[in-house]
């Protein structure tokens, strides 16, 4: 298995990039539950690793959290929110080897946020389509980078699996 370069740096470059991602659907999840703060720990988590630079086991059981809250929320937008969340703070726990199960980490918090617009548009694919676009555009070279190391993802049949392939190639490109 080959290895994957990702310095710490990278790691917080990511961490931001997914934060920014899955922060702009956070409010289809509170508007579902509003008492349950677990998905927003979770980006409050990832950005103190961003500023701060340390995984810490605070860190991963937010992650952990915001994905048991999207578990227990009965609306899909809801539900791809808080996977949005909760997957941007295990970005930083990406392991340096070139697998699928890796670039799966870099992506899926984009790839989320975009089901979760889908989702609140009544499946309106250009909703997901325009947050993938926002998230292909904002994307740092360092994510470029780690996503260039790794294998590319290919086309699936879940919208989830098309939307990871789209996201891979643009961010290859």
């Amino acid at each position: 298995m080959d290895s994957v370069t990702i310095s710490d740096e990278d790691r917080r470059l990511l961490g931001l990039w997914a934060a920014d991602c899955a922060e702009r659907v956070l409010p289809l999840f509170e508007a579902e539950a509003p008492s349950d703060t677990r998905p927003r720990e979770a980006i409050e988590g990832i950005r103190t690793f961003v500023r701060e630079g340390r995984r810490t086991g605070r860190l991963r059981s937010v992650a952990f959290a915001a994905l048991a809250a999207a578990r227990e929320v009965g609306d899909p937008a809801a539900t791809a929110a808080a996977r949005a969340a909760g997957y941007a703070a295990a970005t930083p726990y990406i392991h340096p080897l070139a697998t699928a199960h890796q670039v799966r980490h870099v992506l899926d918090p984009a790839v989320h946020v975009a089901l979760a617009r889908e989702f609140a548009a009544g499946g309106e694919g250009g909703a997901g389509d325009a947050e993938l676009r926002r998230a292909i555009e904002q994307a740092p070279p360092a994510v470029r980078g780690i996503v260039r190391q790794l294998p590319g993802c290919g086309p699936g049949r879940s919208r989830a699996a098309v939307l990871r392939h789209r996201l891979d190639q643009a961010l290859r490109s």
